[in-house]
């Protein structure tokens, strides 16, 4: 077969092809989302997904509630943001119902909670837990009308609301069967779905007492100093945490891992204190 000489036209083509192809690869990095830098290698699967999905009851300021632009915002949301950014993955919020929270992991809905979630023993049975701070619980009344309040003990006769299966909720309950045995009028719990729904029982005067977490409490007051006040002292100071699936063993060390280089770094730090809960520090007691 003879030599054919290529035209210059012919020797241009496999070079125009080839800058083509690097042209389109350069646009390619150029407009693709840039990766998030990871302080902590997250587990490959959610590594891959490139997202960290929290389910949260976003119903309790100042820890998660939503803004008047209808975004997630509080003390919570800011430390699963900032555990989200140790990792390099998006954080994504699933607003649940407290007390379908737990299921709502159970189920797969989400990869961990982050919703001011007591670290339980009847808790730790079923999902495993990062602590993070602290909380406790406290009896909110209107200011002037505390009925006498100063704390469980005064509620017998007492009609008082509070959020479906949060902790105070229980211990409402078993205060009622104290006042049974002792022949004292046990005091109406209502129960409400969200933690905003009982508040408002308080607000218009339906209850003597509404029941929180003192973080949610204080907070109302705050915004509210003429409106409400603490009855008593808080009480049922608690650790709490972050969950997980107990068939997540990688996730849990990789957000253990997180929360403890965003204590290192100050984040944890600037974030309580922003939202006025520098007292639940985990410095503030045992870690």
């Amino acid at each position: 077969m003879g030599y054919i000489a290529q035209t210059s036209i012919q020797r241009l083509i496999p070079s125009t092809k080839r800058s083509l192809e690097i042209a389109t690869f350069i646009l390619a990095v150029l407009v693709a989302p840039p990766a998030l830098a990871a302080n902590v290698a997250p587990p490959p699967k959610i590594a891959a997904t490139g997202k960290i999905v929290y389910c949260s009851d976003i119903s309790s300021p100042p820890l998660e509630y939503y803004n008047t632009n209808s975004q997630p915002v509080g003390s919570d949301i800011e430390i699963g943001n900032a555990i989200a950014e140790e990792m390099g993955l998006k954080p994504v919020w699933k607003n649940i119902p407290f007390s379908g929270i737990i299921p709502a992991l159970l189920a797969g809905h989400c990869d961990a909670i982050i919703s001011q979630l007591f670290d339980k023993p009847e808790r730790r049975k079923v999902i495993d837990m990062i602590d993070y701070m602290y909380s406790s619980e406290a009896l909110l009344v209107k200011k002037g009308h505390s009925h006498g309040i100063h704390g469980l003990a005064d509620l017998s006769g007492m009609k008082v609301a509070v959020e479906n299966g949060t902790t105070i909720a229980d211990l409402l309950q078993k205060q009622n069967k104290f006042f049974e045995k002792s022949g004292k009028r046990p005091m109406d719990i209502i129960v409400f779905p969200t933690d905003t729904d009982a508040l408002q029982q308080l607000v218009t005067g339906q209850v003597d007492a509404y029941g929180t977490t003192l973080e949610t409490g204080a907070y109302y007051i705050k915004t509210h100093p003429r409106t409400f006040a603490v009855a008593g002292k808080p009480f049922h100071k608690i650790l709490t945490g972050v969950g997980v699936r107990k068939d997540d063993p990688a996730l849990a060390h990789a957000i253990q891992k997180a929360v403890d280089h965003l204590r290192t770094n100050g984040t944890y730090d600037r974030i309580l204190k922003k939202w006025g809960i520098s007292g639940d520090s985990l410095q503030h007691g045992a870690s």
